[in-house]
């Protein structure tokens, strides 16, 4: 198995709404996106799938090793070997490919979060930095697409906040911030417990505008010169909003069960959207 092909089944066995946005990239393009969030899902799998906190620090600081190892010209892993062709092209930062691996290691010291500027510190190390990447893999001539990049990795994070909150209960974590918590009087055992009340319904009513408003504020910022070229983060953009719509339409149960789209559902969304990207506009 070639590294490209490691990489590929790696996103292909995911699920995730992302791998739909590559399906119509250029070769370069797409196998660029492709080895990068194969990177990403390595590193977040050390700390979902590894029980042991001390043992999934320190395989997080193997990939950091490894990272400066790949920079270095000589990368051992498959998804790094499948990386570092692309990093000068694409003009992709050792300090942002670390950067992820920072946020990686604060879901393994913290649970809770205080505020939101506490949480927005998480989601920039997880996805907005994933978002700038992606973008300069995509392709841009404006400045101001990385704004938009930044804004949008945001948008995605809280939209899978607000998907995985039952989930994310059952681990032990909530993403959702301690004040906000308060202000709407819902407990932690609450959340833990899966209780689902008016006061829950209202706490994720006020997620769901918030990243609607981040979706928003991402499309005013993108300009019209790259809009074609960030088809993929508006493919996912979407998708993401279909399924904010979804959890709406569910009544926000998102403590009973994870709310998902079928993969014919997310496939006509891509292709509608890759077709006419002017149809994703701020709501």
């Amino acid at each position: 198995m070639t590294p490209e092909d490691y990489c590929q089944q790696k996103a292909a066995q995911s699920g995730s709404s992302f791998y739909y946005s590559f399906l119509f990239l250029p070769p370069q393009r797409r196998q660029a996106i492709t080895a990068l969030y194969a990177f990403c899902r390595e590193v977040d799998d050390v700390v979902d799938e590894t029980s042991d906190a001390s043992i999934a620090q320190t395989t997080l600081q193997w990939w950091r090793h490894e990272v400066k190892q790949m920079l270095a010209g000589s990368p051992n892993h498959p998804v790094t070997k499948a990386l570092q062709p692309h990093l000068q092209t694409f003009n992709l930062r050792g300090e942002h490919l670390l950067a992820v691996i920072d946020g990686m290691e604060m879901d393994l010291t913290q649970t809770r979060y205080l505020d939101f500027p506490a949480l927005e510190r998480y989601c920039w190390h997880v996805a907005s930095v994933v978002g700038i990447m992606s973008a300069s893999i995509f392709g841009y001539t404006d400045q101001r697409t990385l704004a938009y990049a930044e804004k949008l990795g945001m948008a995605f994070q809280l939209t899978n906040i607000i998907r995985d909150v039952g989930e994310d209960a059952r681990r032990g974590r909530i993403y959702l911030p301690i004040n906000e918590l308060q202000k709407f009087e819902v407990t932690a055992a609450e959340v833990l417990n899966a209780k689902h009340s008016d006061r829950f319904e209202a706490l994720m009513k006020f997620q769901l505008a918030r990243a609607q408003a981040y979706y928003n504020e991402a499309f005013t910022l993108l300009p019209q010169t790259d809009r074609r070229a960030q088809r993929p983060g508006l493919i996912m953009a979407a998708i993401y909003r279909t399924l904010l719509d979804e959890i709406s339409n569910d009544g926000l149960r998102v403590l009973q069960h994870k709310v998902s789209l079928t993969p014919l559902r997310k496939l006509w969304l891509a292709w509608k959207t890759w077709i006419n990207p002017a149809r994703i506009q701020p709501t």
